[in-house]
């Protein structure tokens, strides 16, 4: 446990390369369900005689894929149980009519009807537990009427203390005897155990190193502002500024940044469940009646709203702004949460545009630029804090698709082709500027993706020899490769290098340790230049050594 969520060490989700006892991989939400089905059926369908199980919380519930599932499994007659791990709690107190459903479940008569007679049909033995549970089932109706989950085909237990040992595991052993889908309903405390914990989930949700005498310790010394931070005081001023701005979160309020917002303007703050697909049409709808969506959602969670980003949102080309937060390398959290994907993903779309910040001062601009665009805009940004530029106070963008020049390579005759020149999307942008110092290259901070800033790329690839992308986003289909095409469709060929991350899945560890070890780091760029144009290099710089 030592090793947990380091380089080289366990995962911090279930993993099936690592144990045995991992039965599926996870880390995104609200999968159990299909999972443990197709597992039940491929056991019914080989003749093996064994139970799936699985196990799911109340705010995982509030996805559409889980519905899907218990629809399917509901007319299945195999050996499936779903537990609802139900603790009012996912990352943040979950929402929606199904949380209140659940709550009426738990609350008065019925919570106190359904426990007693549920430790009544635990204290008896199993042949007797068809009657018991008969018992049990006339209790209930005279209470409450059939269950959300008895409609889906499901026979429903519970709800009943989780931390109750005594009686959940002769549940669990008396339900091994039920015929048909089985869902149990258990009450859980988040944090159960650890008073902390129990005070502030939230808080204790995912935490980093801590003294568990004392809890969470404060830093030292003061933290640099981060991206999420920067997009929740911009969130909030242009909510100000203008009216039409409304704020949308797939359960990610505290991750987003949106705290502020919401408690600023709850009547402009929507907080839809874990329901990543439902947010995004969503939008589009708040959209459609003039309305100012701005969808704040990790890279990796919009990849579960594919389809409505193109269906819903792009073919009506609506001004919906989509702040990409984790985009890039997450570090500790792995592949699962990696934002590698979102430039390729996002860039192919017709209608969208894509813009990639360098810094904290950029990545306010260009909010504000995409919320001025009457069409889809998404920013992306990472995860932590940037190099720490001081961010401006005001709402005024950047200008569209435009990019700058942030260094100029020295000792260059103007109008020669000489040298090489480093394009680079987003926050990559310092270390290349710190490799141009070395290698005396020219630095272009490119800014946007979609559109590219092709007359400035152009200007570029005419006065330098070799051209050299960096981005910290998969290579395949990436910022390089809409450079290389934009090349090859304007006749020009040039030399180029594509640096970003690998056709393969990075593991989680130290975010620029990982980034390091890609060669996304000063020292892999440069060493990738040097190796790919040793002759460019030693011309601008004679007495580098080149090292093959």
């Amino acid at each position: 446990m030592a090793t947990l969520r380091q380089l080289g060490g366990l995962s911090g989700f279930p993993q099936r390369s690592e144990s045995e006892y991992d039965a599926f991989g996870t880390a995104h939400s609200s999968t159990s369900i299909s999972a443990a089905l197709g597992m039940a059926l491929a056991a019914r369908q080989k003749g093996e005689d064994r139970h799936a199980v699985a196990v799911i919380g109340d705010g995982a519930m509030t996805a559409g894929m889980a519905f899907e599932a218990l629809n399917n499994a509901g007319v299945e007659d195999c050996k499936l149980l779903v537990i609802l791990n139900d603790n009012d709690m996912s990352i943040s107190p979950p929402v929606g009519a199904l949380n209140r459903y659940l709550a009426q479940l738990m609350s008065g008569q019925f919570y106190s009807a359904a426990k007693n007679v549920g430790k009544q049909v635990l204290q008896v033995a199993p042949p007797l537990f068809e009657l018991a549970k008969r018992i049990e089932e006339h209790a209930k109706g005279m209470v409450v009427p059939a269950t959300l989950f008895e409609k889906f085909g499901f026979n429903y237990i519970g709800p009943i203390d989780g931390h109750d040992l005594d009686s959940l595991i002769p549940t669990l052993e008396n339900i091994k005897h039920l015929k048909g889908p089985q869902f149990l309903h258990v009450v859980t405390k988040k944090g159960q155990g650890y008073k902390l914990a129990e005070a502030d989930p939230v808080a204790y949700h995912g935490p980093g190193k801590f003294d568990p005498a004392v809890g969470l310790q404060k830093a030292t010394t003061p933290a640099k502002t981060t991206f999420t931070q920067v997009f929740g005081q911009w969130l909030c001023d242009m909510a100000a500024q203008d009216k039409r701005l409304v704020g949308i979160t797939p359960a990610m309020r505290e991750g987003s940044g949106m705290v502020e917002f919401e408690r600023r303007f709850p009547d402009r703050y929507y907080d839809v469940g874990i329901a990543e697909q439902h947010a995004v049409t969503f939008a589009a709808g708040l959209a459609c009646e003039g309305l100012k969506p701005v969808v704040a959602i990790y890279s990796t969670f919009l990849q579960r709203a594919y389809d409505q980003l193109i269906h819903d949102v792009a073919i009506q080309n609506l001004p919906v702004v989509f702040a990409l937060d984790r985009a890039g390398l997450v570090g500790a959290d792995g592949a699962t949460h990696a934002g590698a994907y979102d430039i390729p993903y996002l860039r192919c779309i017709p209608n969208v545009s894509l813009a990639c910040p360098a810094d904290e001062n950029e990545c306010r601009q260009l909010l504000s630029t995409a919320f001025e665009q009457d069409h889809p805009v998404a920013v992306r940004y990472p995860r932590g804090a940037g190099v720490g530029a001081q961010v401006q106070n005001g709402l005024e963008g950047l200008p569209f698709g435009k990019g700058e020049i942030r260094r100029s390579m020295s000792g260059k005759p103007a109008g020669a082709c000489k040298g090489i020149a480093i394009l680079a999307f987003g926050t990559l942008l310092h270390p290349a500027l710190e490799v141009a110092e070395k290698l005396n290259a020219t630095v272009v901070n490119m800014r946007w993706v979609k559109p590219l800033d092709v007359a400035l790329l152009l200007q570029v690839a005419a006065e330098h020899e070799a051209l050299v992308t960096v981005e910290e986003g998969a290579i395949m289909g990436g910022a390089g490769s809409a450079v290389g095409e934009a090349l090859q469709h304007a006749g020009v060929l040039k030399p180029l290098l594509q640096l970003g991350l690998p056709d393969v899945f990075i593991e989680h560890g130290d975010p620029a340790r990982l980034l390091a070890l890609q060669g996304l780091d000063a020292a892999g760029i440069q060493a990738a230049i040097v190796k790919r144009f040793p002759s460019q290099v030693e011309q601008v710089r004679p007495s580098l050594k080149v090292v093959a």
